[in-house]
């Protein structure tokens, strides 16, 4: 498959002699956000850089980046989870940028420590609720979703979900390994139904009482609030939402990232790439368009689904971290019959 993908595509770039005479940037995506395409389009009116770019599963980005080497014609990956970040990572796929612009907007831990890559949006993994079946204040962490009362009560996508995995991988980060499995077992046993699904299915079965609690990235559920389709406002306007951990380390986060690759032909326009991805205006696109969160603090946005879930302190664990972990997670979730 992966060769008939890169047999498929090889004609996506244009050859380097054609584009001598213009600025060029070549692009790895696995973002798959329509609304993506102000960010290409902002980028060139900005520079005058052209994007030309393959969109394709991570996991095929990674492999046909593997297989090109040296002669691959790629400058940027950009890709959502920093597990798949990392997996690029240990392929040896990216080389060390230091951008003092990059270092100054992004903070210390939603980036890579060696500057191998950067988070340039942000998604919370927050409880969901049923508002008949949960009171307010009756859930309060991660840890709670453990808890014998809500036996039968907890819907879960597969623990293979990167964004389970990588939810597991902080867990096993602040509590270790053995805590992390005492903890997965008991929301294993509270499973009202074998885990099935993504995000927007867990959501939807906590609305249709299916199910009391379960726990979902906040993108998805700011989605279905500005939805044009009203059962699924019908969905959020019967379920709230819970900020995880604020008593103590904060509610997880994750990112959508990208990294300039270590056979890039052109590294200066990756690296500006890179830059405006952490300016305003780009910032903006990721919140006002996909309803993530901006990496940069300070950026205003007009979301108003974001607005209405209110503010939260984040998690800072540095995310280089959760890829690094998510072995060990998936280990732990084994061990803990979460399929």
């Amino acid at each position: 498959m992966i060769k008939l993908l890169a047999f498929c595509l090889a004609g996506a770039f244009v050859s380097s002699s054609a584009l001598a005479q213009e600025k060029t940037l070549n692009l790895y995506s696995s973002r798959h956000y329509q609304t993506d395409e102000a960010l290409y389009t902002g980028f060139t009116r900005k520079t005058g850089i052209r994007i030309h770019r393959i969109e394709a599963p991570e996991d095929a980005l990674i492999e046909r980046l593997r297989n090109e080497g040296a002669a691959s014609p790629a400058d940027v990956l950009v890709t959502v989870d920093a597990g798949r970040l990392w997996r690029a990572e240990q392929a040896g796929l990216f080389q060390a940028v230091r951008s003092a612009e990059l270092e100054r907007r992004i903070p210390a831990h939603l980036r890579h420590p060696d500057g191998l890559w950067f988070g340039f949006s942000t998604r919370a993994r927050v409880i969901v609720f049923n508002k008949v079946a949960v009171k307010p204040g009756e859930i309060r962490s991660y840890e709670d979703l453990a808890a014998p009362k809500w036996k039968r009560k907890v819907c879960m996508r597969s623990s293979s979900s990167i964004y389970n995995l990588s939810l597991g991988a902080a867990l096993v980060a602040h509590l270790g390994e053995p805590k992390t499995e005492d903890w997965a077992r008991g929301v294993a046993a509270n499973f009202a139904r074998s885990p099935k699904g993504g995000d927007t299915d867990q959501i939807r079965a906590v609305a249709a009482g299916e199910c009391a609690l379960t726990i979902a990235n906040t993108y998805y559920y700011a989605r279905l609030a500005r939805s044009q389709k009203p059962d699924e406002r019908d969905a959020v306007a019967k379920t709230g939402v819970v900020w995880p951990n604020q008593d103590a380390r904060g509610t997880h986060i994750n990112i959508s990232g990208a990294g300039v690759l270590k056979h890039a032909p052109h590294r200066s326009e990756a690296i500006r790439f890179l830059e405006y991805l952490a300016s305003d205006e780009a910032q903006r696109y990721f919140a006002d368009g996909n309803n993530e969160y901006p990496a940069v603090a300070t950026t205003k946005t007009d979301n108003p689904a974001l607005a209405a879930l209110g503010t939260f302190k984040p998690d800072t664990l540095n995310v280089s971290t959760l890829g690094r972990n998510q072995p060990a997670a998936q280990k732990v979730y084994d061990r803990a019959g979460w399929r």
